[in-house]
């Protein structure tokens, strides 16, 4: 696996982890007062979910890592 297949992976399981994540925790915030959403989390902790999706991701990729490298996945 070359450098550039190594971080495209990273890269596109980061994204679909982190869209996997964001629901984690999330309390509305319950606020009807003009202009806010009713929807809307009243806290995201954002920070802390890109922190997990990182680690998870690097879990995954490294195990993803380990089968090319060791010929149980190929992309030839």
């Amino acid at each position: 696996m070359t450098w550039t297949s190594s971080i495209v992976m990273f890269v596109i399981l980061w994204w679909m982890v982190f869209f996997a994540v964001l629901p984690w925790g999330i309390r509305r915030a319950g606020d009807e007062a003009l202009g806010h959403d009713a929807g809307a989390p009243a806290r995201p902790r954002v920070w802390l979910k890109v922190a997990v999706t990182t680690g998870i991701t690097a879990l995954l990729w490294g195990v993803g890592f380990w089968l090319v490298q060791s010929n149980y996945l190929s992309f030839h």
